[in-house]
């Protein structure tokens, strides 16, 4: 591996680039290493603010070579539109990759990216929503609105790269960003359970503000990176109630908003808060709100644990009698998938794969991206596979704990950004 650090400018087609050198929040570009071979990748980094990156020039081309050639200019032009296309035909060990596979693959990268774009921009606008807030000022919740449109938009075109890019927000960011992807949840599980228009709307906006009482909650406590007290957890208790005083004032929220606002934290057997009402005392969107609010919180690493993996958050959330709603839990499996983007799971051919992209049709047989044959004992070139394709022979045998298997690079694997 040879690197070099060059600028912006000097950035053509048919370049390995190393490391972008920037956290993926603070740009448009999802990605941090890859072969650059189209216009489009090439024009989102250029309009990125990115000054300087580290291209491999053992995996693609070099800069052009001044002292090589005097008379030739630094920016000269980039190879021929054929020279290109041949680039992008192979993978950067000189395989020919399936024009099928690869189209899908980037149809995918293509929703991961926009998925993480609308995540950026979206960071500061809840920040403020939170801020606002804590300076006592009344929310706008019409202002909301445009931010939940863009996001139900995002959830109809690919829910699955929304959701997943959510999945990894920083830990310091949490508060607030947990809000969004309530809110992506929920949309997609009201689409799973039929909801439309103005409903499915108002269902968006109710996880956006569900957790609105938190601003009124100091950040140390909600950040604690050790176990609250009975008095800062009772405290932390009291954000449902707030929020909904909160959203009342200010006279703009529906009913839902109001009412998801109010109950997310109850559970069907009476044992939840602030009122410990039971299953037929809860609306269905507060048992909506409750299982998206859970899942999200136990997969998304916080200062005092990490994230579950997805796979294993569902399995654990079935097992807890009397917290969920079926038909609500049902919902959520249905949007994110029995084997949601970035498990890890067993194959019938010995191997050990990473869940890439969920199938409609069958949700127990996902494409995948093979990382580890077992028999070697040994970590293996990825390969995409998709189970659901007819005469396929693999399947998924079994959900396999990341840990066990010391493979800390899965969400590169399936795609996604690093946080």
């Amino acid at each position: 591996m040879v690197t070099k650090m060059i600028g912006v400018n000097e950035l053509r087609l048919g370049m390995f680039i190393h490391d972008i050198n920037a956290s993926w929040i603070e740009h448009s570009f999802w990605r941090s290493r890859f072969k650059l071979d189209n216009e489009r990748d090439l024009r989102r980094i250029q309009q990125s603010g990115i000054r300087e990156l580290t291209i491999d020039t053992d995996l693609g081309v070099d800069t052009i070579a001044v002292t090589a050639a005097p008379e030739a200019s630094v920016s000269a032009p980039a190879p021929p539109v054929a020279a290109q296309t041949a680039t992008s035909e192979r993978s950067t060990d000189g395989a020919a990759a399936p024009a099928q596979a690869r189209n899908h693959s980037e149809d995918r990268e293509a929703a991961i990216a926009d998925a993480a774009e609308l995540y950026r921009r979206s960071v500061p606008k809840v920040a403020s929503m939170f801020g606002q807030v804590r300076l006592g000022k009344a929310v706008d919740t019409i202002a909301l609105g445009q931010l939940v449109h863009e996001i139900s938009d995002s959830v109809l075109h690919n829910s699955g790269a929304l959701i997943s890019v959510m999945r990894l927000k920083r830990s310091d960011e949490y508060t607030y960003m947990h809000s969004m992807a309530v809110c992506a949840l929920m949309l997609s599980q009201a689409r799973q359970l039929g909801l439309e228009g103005e409903e499915l709307q108002q269902v968006g906006l109710a996880g956006m503000l569900h957790d609105l009482g938190k601003a009124c909650i100091p950040m140390e406590i909600l950040n604690k990176p050790g176990k609250l007290t009975e008095a800062e957890f009772s405290l932390v208790k009291t954000h449902p109630v707030r929020g909904h005083a909160l959203l009342d004032e200010a006279g703009s929220a529906g009913a839902v908003v109001l009412d998801v606002c109010l109950h997310h934290h109850e559970k069907i057997d009476g044992s939840g808060y602030p009122f410990g009402l039971v299953s037929e005392k809860i609306s269905r969107f507060a048992k909506m709100a409750a299982v998206c609010d859970v899942y999200d919180a136990i997969t998304s690493d916080r200062p005092y644990k990490a994230g579950w993996d997805p796979g294993e958050a569902l399995r654990q959330m079935a097992q807890w009698k009397g917290h969920f709603d079926s038909v609500a839990l049902q919902a959520l499996v249905k949007a994110v998938g029995i084997y949601p983007v970035g498990s890890l799971v067993r194959l019938a051919s010995g191997r050990l794969a990473v869940v890439v992209e969920q199938n409609p049709a069958t949700l127990l047989a996902p494409r995948v991206r093979t990382v580890y044959d077992l028999a070697a004992a040994k970590r293996i070139e990825p390969q995409e596979i998709d189970l659901a394709e007819r005469n396929c022979p693999d399947k998924v045998t079994a959900w396999e704990p990341p840990e066990r298997w010391a493979l800390g690079d899965l969400n590169a694997v399936c795609g996604l950004p690093s946080p």
